[in-house]
């Protein structure tokens, strides 16, 4: 089990729809997987991130106080600061499974990825982005570009571990002092007999603005 009583980002991700793309077997076999979420609050937000291996082997965890201006750019900020972090710690070659709560964005990140694999570059729906995001989505779109392979799924606010590090900073900040680690994941045996699952790229719906804080 993960921090917080919660299940491993490897189960989580596995269970979870992702927007614009098919979820196939190999999909289990991310290298890495990042959890973020980020809080507006009149009084102030925050910012926070969870990477594992695929065994659940955490790597690092983030909670920072902020104070961004509205709900949207608090989230794309968490995402900004969760790949950074990451990438510091995961070898260009990694693949990359991305949990986030915010509808939006996780359809943002896999058109943006799917784009990158269109001979004319076209992403299969229009990427949306709040203005006042443009310059933390051109820092996301280069650390998406620095992996391997990368994939976003959408989980509920109640499941996302990085929940209570953005909305709780000031009860989290011992997590920032934790010793850095770089762990790469064991490589996994191979599976027989796998098939293919249905697509749940469109489950709970299409697209949606659901955020939580």
């Amino acid at each position: 089990m993960a921090a917080h009583g919660r299940p491993a980002l490897r189960d989580l991700f596995d269970e979870s729809p992702t927007p614009h793309i098919a979820h196939p077997p190999r999909t289990h076999h991310r290298d890495f997987y990042v959890a973020t979420d980020g809080s507006f609050r009149g009084s102030g937000g925050g910012l926070g991130a969870v990477i594992e291996t695929r065994d659940g082997t955490r790597v690092a965890r983030v909670s920072t106080a902020d104070t961004p201006p509205d709900n949207n750019v608090a989230e794309y900020r968490a995402l900004h600061l969760g790949l950074d972090v990451l990438a510091a710690r995961a070898p260009r070659d990694a693949a990359v499974g991305v949990l986030i709560d915010h509808d939006a964005l996780a359809s943002n990140v896999n058109s943006a990825i799917l784009a990158t694999r269109h001979p004319d570059g076209k992403a299969p729906r229009p990427v949306s982005v709040p203005a006042a995001t443009r310059y933390h989505w051109r820092g996301i779109q280069a650390r998406l570009s620095g992996f391997d392979e990368v994939r976003a799924a959408r989980i509920d606010s109640d499941q996302n571990p990085a929940h209570p590090l953005a909305n709780a900073p000031d009860q989290y900040r011992h997590v920032n002092r934790e010793l850095d680690r770089c762990v790469l994941p064991e490589t996994p045996e191979p599976a027989a007999g796998e098939f293919p699952p249905p697509s749940r790229a469109d489950r709970n719906g299409g697209g949606g603005g659901r955020a939580s804080d």
